[in-house]
């Protein structure tokens, strides 16, 4: 394991309840009781009239098959009404709820945003050890904990309750999950303490896990701890792939250390991995940030003889380097390139070059920007309109080759 120094080892939900920047839920009831006729409040309502179609079987004493019982949930229209129609089914004697069926349920409480039923649904599950659940399951259900509901403990609370609490060892991908949830959440310390406890939880790391721990080291400004874990690869047996490097020359990039970047892009190219457009691009970015324009075209065209084909980011990082350091014309003729390509400017890039052509009075092109503006729907603001006229008056030009009413009727951005 990483042998560099950490916090002082804490229990895991302890150090988030009290360092994380997340917001967590107080910690849930206790165990609730057996019946979830009593778990959940009777509804003094009945059912709303667009659900009696789908649940009229429930008030019939026929044995319902599961694939029945699955049908009656998934055709509710209201996910409100879940509740009332769960406990509804839990007073039945073919009361046997599997996997499918908790799944579909706990969905439709996530589609009502009823998380505080979701949990009461899981304590239910733990105590009655009846149904055997799949990682798939817990990987849902700590997915919506963690991008729907935002509970995050809660989330890693359910992975490390899965052993004991549900009998149902993780896996990587449920493991992962809860690694890119910390980092999203910018809890950084948290995520090294649960990538600790990867052998507790029967779980062998891979190159996904690796890369999650990159790059929470990297957005957290600790890229010495980051080439770290690079070192660490070939401990766990696992090889690092292109986004293992596009993390870390991203990293590098954000702190200036561009040169270093491209060392790494020697390295990946000796070691047989292929730079991907998401590569490039971040090079290309580091490059503008630095003002050199002329090594990210150059950049650019290596792209297309190794392959890897531009996207729209990688034209509009190089037409944004232009236009920063005042190439106008240069720009301009960028742009036509990229029209060519099938790639739009930005809003944003013809504004830049709008207000550079009006500077260096090349009014013939800005001629040409109008135009290809209204093309795109896009209608130049006030201000640039100001810029515009200054320009044609103080050269005495006028705009007879731009269709101003084509420009004036398209939708304004």
């Amino acid at each position: 394991m990483i042998s560099r120094p950490f916090p002082a080892q804490k229990s895991v939900f302890k150090y988030v309840l009290a360092h994380s920047r997340t917001t967590f839920p107080n910690p849930i009831p206790k165990i609730l009781p057996c019946s979830l006729s009593t778990a959940f409040p009777s509804s003094t309502s009945s059912i709303s009239s667009q659900n009696s179609d789908s649940t009229y079987k429930l008030t019939h004493k026929d044995w319902l098959s599961p694939n029945e019982v699955i049908k009656i949930f998934e055709n509710l229209k209201d996910p409100n009404s879940i509740i009332s129609v769960w406990n509804q089914y839990s007073k039945r004697k073919d009361y046997k709820p599997n996997e499918a069926l908790y799944t579909q349920v706990i969905n439709k409480l996530a589609q009502a945003k009823n998380f505080d039923a979701i949990e009461d649904i899981m304590q239910k599950i733990k105590l009655d050890k009846s149904c055997r659940l799949s990682n798939d399951f817990f990987h849902n259900v700590i997915k919506i904990y963690g991008q729907l509901a935002g509970r995050i403990k809660k989330a890693m609370e359910t992975l490390f309750d899965m052993p004991k609490g549900y009998n149902c060892w993780p896996n990587v991908k449920s493991f992962n999950l809860v690694l890119n949830l910390l980092v999203s959440a910018k809890v950084f310390d948290v995520v090294h303490e649960v990538y600790l406890q990867a052998p507790m939880l029967g779980i062998e790391i891979d190159v996904c896990s690796l890369n999650i721990l990159i790059k929470g080291l990297c957005e957290n400004g600790d890229l010495e701890a980051a080439f770290n874990v690079l070192d660490e690869f070939p401990k766990q047996r696992c090889e690092p792939n292109v986004r293992t490097f596009s993390t870390l020359m991203h990293g590098l990039c954000k702190k200036g250390k561009v040169d270093e970047a491209f060392g790494l892009l020697e390295r990946m190219e000796k070691e047989g991995i292929d730079a991907d457009t998401i590569t490039f691009n971040i090079l290309i970015s580091g490059l503008r940030k630095q003002g050199k324009v002329v090594e990210g075209l150059e950049l650019l065209e290596r792209m297309n003889i190794k392959g890897c084909e531009p996207n729209a980011g990688s034209y509009q990082e190089i037409l944004y380097g232009l236009l920063d350091a005042e190439k106008y014309v240069e720009g301009k003729e960028f742009m036509v390139r990229m029209i060519g390509q099938g790639v739009d400017p930005s809003f944003v890039s013809y504004k830049k070059l709008v207000h550079g052509l009006c500077k260096e009075r090349l009014l013939r092109d800005l001629d040409w920007v109008l135009k290809q503006m209204a093309r795109q729907g896009f209608v130049p603001k006030m201000g640039m309109w100001v810029q515009m006229v200054q320009s044609v008056v103080s050269v005495s030009y006028s705009f007879n080759h731009v269709s101003l009413s084509e420009i004036v009727n398209c939708e304004n951005i």
